[in-house]
């Protein structure tokens, strides 16, 4: 049995607050679409945010590439959406000396390993090794327009509301659903 198989069932049967996780086709194991909840207490509080999680072949010995789909700002997300944090930087010494392999990524690391730092991330931003050096700087010298920034984002995705059917046993009839919010109402 595939490994990444493996870590969707477990996903299922042991579901983490914060975030939703599926395959974005039935078809490919390997793709994911992620909703993220902005977590409480940060300017991201209230938003969700659709990224997509692309796994390699050699999974878990590499790491998997996340990228938001939902517009961003933050030091540690790039102007395309692709998420830059330590563990998801392929495994060995930082050729410039800036991470030890121990913060990289390791074979241990699970999906929820990720998503769980991602959020962590977006309440606690590394500015010293951004991907997005304007939203670092920023955050660094205009916290206050940082914020209204970050809360144009969340306005922008509020309107998102996760529905979740799951049959962990059959990942054919498992998915993860985005509907927009006033087609609930």
């Amino acid at each position: 049995m595939c490994y990444i198989y493996v870590c969707l069932v477990e996903m299922n049967k042991n579901p983490v607050e914060g975030f939703s996780a599926g395959l974005v086709d039935d078809e490919d194991i390997y793709k994911w679409e992620v909703m993220i909840i902005g977590p409480a207490d940060t300017p991201y509080e209230g938003g969700f945010f659709k990224a997509q999680l692309v796994f390699p072949k050699d999974y878990p010995q590499r790491p998997p590439k996340m990228t938001f789909l939902t517009e961003m700002w933050h030091p540690n997300i790039g102007t395309d959406g692709l998420v830059c944090i330590s563990i998801l930087h392929e495994p060995g010494n930082d050729k410039y000396g800036y991470e030890s392999a121990s913060e990289r990524w390791l074979p241990i690391h699970t999906v929820e390993t990720i998503l769980i730092s991602v959020i962590s991330m977006l309440a606690d931003p590394n500015d010293e090794s951004p991907a997005n050096v304007d939203a670092a700087k920023m955050w660094r010298e205009k916290p206050d327009e940082f914020k209204k920034k970050v809360a144009k984002c969340v306005r922008k995705n509020y309107h998102y509301h996760i529905i979740h059917i799951s049959a962990p046993l059959n990942l054919k009839n498992h998915r993860t659903h985005f509907i927009p919010y006033k087609l609930l109402q």
